[in-house]
C-alpha cells in the first residue's frame, strides 16, 4: 500500500510493507496550495508514478487533501473517534489505474458548543496510541496547535490553537516584525515570555510588551522572536495544560523543543513521538479499510 500524508504546504508518501514497514519514502513542496488548476491527480502520478508502475495499486491518503480546497472533501468524523470510525469514513475518490482513498478529518465541540476540526493529525493520533497505551493527552505543535485527550485509542475531544500562524502574521505584518530578527531560539529571552504569560492583563496587552520592552532596550532584536515565541505557546500551554500532567508531544523538532521547555515550566512531564506516526496511522487505517468499496 501506499501512503500519503498531503498538507498545506508539503507531500509526503510513504510506500508500506504488509506489515506497516516503510519500504520507500519521499518528500515534496507540493502541498494542495502548490497545486495549480486541481491537477490533484496529476500531482500524485507524477509523485508516486513509479510505485504504481511496480505494483502497487492502493493508495490511502490523509491531510488537507481530503478539505473542501483539496482534492474531494471527505465529511468530518465526530468525536470520539477512532481507527474503526476512520476506517468506516473512508471517501472514495476517482483514479485511473490504482484505488484511492481519503482519510476523513475529525470534528469536536468545546464547552460551549463551537466546533473544532482537524484534518491529518487523526492519522498521526491512531499511529501513536499504540506506543501511549491509547489514553492521554497529546499535543500536536504547528501551524494550528492540536491538543486532543484520548482514551482507549479514540479521541474524545480537542483543541485548536492558532498560536503558530498568530506568530506569522505578527512576525511578518505588524509592527512587533519591525523588532525582530529571525535566528536560533534565545532560550533566556523565550523563558521571560513564558514567565511573562503566567502575569494577569492578558495576551492582547502582552504583546505590545513585545514593542515596548525593545524601545526601552531591554529587549533586543536577536531576542525578540523567541520573547514572542515564549509568550504566544506559553498562554497556548497555561490553558490546556491548568495542573501538571504527561504530554505526548509530537511536531517539527524546533517547535517541539520550544513546548517541552514550556510543559516542562507548568511542571509537566513529556514524551516525544515517533516522527513516522503518519505513516503508522495509514498504514494501521489502511489495513481495516474495505479496498473493494
Amino acid at each position: 500500500m501506499i501512503g500519503v500524508d498531503w498538507g498545506t504546504s508539503n507531500f509526503r508518501a510513504y510506500r508500506l510493507a504488509p506489515d506497516g514497514a516503510i519500504l520507500e519514502r519521499r518528500a515534496a513542496p507540493r502541498g494542495i496550495l502548490q497545486v495549480a488548476g486541481r491537477q490533484f491527480a496529476e500531482t500524485l502520478r507524477g509523485e508516486i508514478g513509479d510505485w504504481l508502475d511496480g505494483g502497487e495499486d492502493r493508495v490511502l491518503l490523509c491531510g488537507m487533501i481530503g478539505s473542501r480546497q483539496g482534492w474531494q472533501e471527505a465529511a468530518y468524523v465526530p468525536c470520539p473517534a477512532g481507527i474503526a470510525e476512520l476506517a468506516g469514513a473512508i471517501v472514495a475518490v476517482p483514479f485511473e489505474g490504482a484505488r484511492v482513498r481519503l482519510v476523513a478529518g475529525v470534528s469536536a465541540q468545546d464547552q460551549e458548543g463551537v466546533p473544532d476540526v482537524m484534518r491529518g493529525e487523526e492519522t498521526k493520533i491512531v499511529g501513536l496510541a499504540p506506543h501511549f497505551g491509547g489514553g492521554g493527552l497529546v499535543c500536536l505543535p504547528g501551524t494550528h496547535s492540536k491538543w486532543v485527550t484520548c482514551r482507549d485509542g479514540r479521541m474524545m475531544g480537542f483543541a485548536t490553537h492558532m498560536s503558530g500562524e498568530v506568530f506569522g502574521v505578527l512576525r511578518e505584518h505588524s509592527i512587533l516584525g519591525r523588532m525582530m530578527r529571525q535566528g536560533p531560539t534565545d532560550w533566556a529571552a523565550f523563558d521571560l515570555g513564558f514567565a511573562r504569560a503566567g502575569d494577569p492583563g492578558g495576551w492582547l496587552h502582552h504583546l505590545f510588551g513585545v514593542r515596548t520592552l525593545g524601545l526601552a532596550g531591554r529587549l533586543d532584536e536577536a531576542a525578540a522572536a523567541s520573547y514572542l515565541s515564549g509568550l504566544l505557546i506559553g498562554h497556548e500551554v497555561r490553558a490546556e495544560l491548568p495542573e501538571p500532567a504527561v504530554v505526548h508531544l509530537l511536531g517539527e523538532p524546533r517547535l517541539t523543543e520550544q513546548y517541552a521547555r514550556a510543559i516542562e515550566g507548568m511542571g509537566g512531564r513529556v514524551r516525544l513521538g515517533d516522527e513516522d506516526a503518519a505513516a503508522q496511522g495509514l498504514a494501521a487505517i489502511g489495513a481495516r479499510v474495505d479496498w473493494s468499496r
